[in-house]
C-alpha cells in the first residue's frame, strides 16, 4: 500500500512557506491505519520490543495501538507539568530556543527493550531527547519507528545509532 497517498498535504500551515503533512487522512481510514500500525508492529517485533515509548501527542496516536497490538506497555514522554509522578527530564532545542520533555522515573525497567514511536521524524530532536531519558533510566532503545520522514531535515543525523523504520519519506 502506498501511504503517501493517504496523507494530505495543507499549503501554508501553520505558517505561509510550511507545507503540512497531515495524518489524520490516514487515521481515519480503518484499513490504512490498520497496514500502518500494523508496518510497525512487524519492525516492532524484528527489534525486539519490551514496551512503547511516545512522544505527545501523536506519537500516543501511532504507538498505542502499536502496543495493544503486541500486548505490551506503553509510556508517555510529555511535555514538562503534564505528568502526575516523579520525572526525569530532558531539554532540548527547538528552531527558536527549548523547551522540555518529561518521562516518569519508573516508566522503563532497566534493561528493558525500548522502540520509540511517533508520527514524524522531522529534525530529530523529539525523539532524540526521548532516548536520552529512556537509556537514563537503563532501558535500551532498539528502534524508532515514524509514520513519515522530512529526510531534508536530517533527523535521521541525531538517532543513527538506532534502527529506523519510516513508512513516507519527503
Amino acid at each position: 500500500m502506498d501511504l503517501k497517498q493517504y496523507v494530505t498535504i495543507v499549503e501554508d500551515w501553520p505558517k505561509p512557506g510550511i507545507r503540512f503533512k497531515d495524518i489524520s487522512t490516514i487515521m481515519d481510514n480503518g484499513t490504512v491505519y490498520k497496514y500502518a500500525t500494523d508496518q510497525i508492529v512487524e519492525f516492532a517485533k524484528e527489534v525486539g520490543a519490551e514496551i512503547i515509548v511516545g512522544p505527545e501527542a501523536r506519537g500516543f496516536i501511532i504507538g498505542c495501538p502499536v502496543a495493544y497490538a503486541l500486548e505490551i506497555g506503553f509510556a508517555p514522554v510529555r511535555k514538562e507539568g503534564k505528568l502526575p509522578r516523579e520525572v526525569i527530564r530532558e531539554e532540548y532545542g527547538l528552531e527558536y530556543g527549548k523547551d522540555v520533555l518529561t518521562m516518569h522515573k519508573d516508566a522503563i525497567r532497566p534493561g528493558q527493550k525500548v522502540l520509540i514511536v511517533d508520527d514524524l521524524l522531522a529534525t530529530g530532536g523529539t525523539v532524540e531527547a526521548s532516548a536520552k531519558m529512556v537509556e537514563r533510566l537503563g532501558g535500551e532503545v532498539v528502534g524508532c519507528a515514524f509514520l513519515i520522514e522530512l529526510t531534508y531535515l536530517d533527523g535521521r543525523d541525531k538517532i543513527s545509532q538506532f534502527p529506523i523504520k519510516t513508512l513516507v519519506s519527503y
